[in-house]
């Protein structure tokens, strides 16, 4: 599937290219998509492609992406690594509002189980919303962190994340418990992650950037255009090749709810960029 190679999640290596389910859910990542047999279809098409770890969260709908994925895939294949996260809520207004009591996370897991059709969860994310919920704000995670490796000690979570958290957090919930992967927002242009990436790569732990390619604000820079027009290839696909390049823990989980845009997508893992182009492409974030 792709000349990246794997990296390790958990106890299993998974390919650097996954994917992430969060448009399989309606407009807002709120109630059911538009076409569900869509959905399936391009959940299915995934793993035919290669794809052995997806990324979800039953407040996606919430619970639609999570009932789409057990619709498509149960029962699952033996190397598939399915990664949900806790710690948020939807209410009826679709707000993302913080969920991380004991109580709520215990119920986030619970739900995360029933609705993929599993005993235990492979990953765990433990989505932190601190301040204005939006992006890491400093702050102890310990209580959350806490409650979430008595789950796993229950049995219910084989593996522990953390999202949407500073380095001094990272350091914090590794005290507590073995933390096998970040997810937090990093990509060509947004790059403040740099020296906790390869402090994780030094360490063996997966980094997973969200809006890989910009998000709900996709990325603009005339620089990333040029070199993939030179390239033959789209922005977006240049994007994620230089994410594959910037370092060997890096998984990726670019999200789509198209089958055309996925194998698109799925390309860019045979995209190869010589150095001359990584030195140009890395000049965008200090343009930004």
């Amino acid at each position: 599937m792709t000349q990246y190679g794997t990296f390790s999640l958990g106890s299993q290596f998974v390919n650097r290219l996954g994917y992430g389910a969060m448009q399989l859910a309606g407009p807002g990542v709120f109630g059911p998509p538009k076409d569900r047999h869509a959905a399936i279809s391009v959940l299915r098409e995934a793993l035919a492609l290669g794809v052995n770890h997806i990324d979800t969260s039953d407040f996606y709908g919430p619970h639609v992406t999570n009932q789409i994925i057990r619709e498509a895939l149960h029962p699952y294949a033996d190397d598939l690594v399915i990664v949900t996260k806790i710690g948020a809520r939807r209410d009826e207004a679709a707000a993302w509002l913080p969920a991380f009591s004991p109580e709520e996370l215990k119920k986030a897991v619970h739900d995360n189980l029933r609705n993929l059709g599993l005993d235990v969860l492979d990953v765990v994310n433990m989505r932190i919303m601190l301040g204005d919920g939006h992006g890491p704000s400093e702050g102890s995670i310990e209580a959350s962190i806490s409650a979430l490796a008595e789950l796993q000690h229950q049995g219910l979570v084989k593996h522990i994340g953390v999202s949407n958290v500073t380095s001094a957090q990272v350091a914090e919930a590794r005290k507590i418990a073995n933390i096998v992967c970040v997810q937090n927002e990093y990509n060509i242009a947004h790059r403040g992650d740099d020296a906790l990436i390869d402090e994780l790569a030094r360490d063996g732990i997966a980094y997973v950037p969200f809006f890989p390619l910009g998000g709900f604000s996709p990325l603009q820079s005339s620089t990333l255009n040029d070199i993939a027009s030179s390239l033959g290839i789209t922005p977006m696909q240049t994007a994620l090749a230089w994410l594959l390049h910037r370092s060997p823990n890096i998984l990726l989980i670019p999200g789509t709810s198209s089958v055309e845009h996925l194998r698109e997508n799925m390309a860019a893992s045979q995209v190869v960029l010589s150095a001359e182009v990584l030195a140009k492409l890395d000049g965008i974030a200090a343009k930004g």
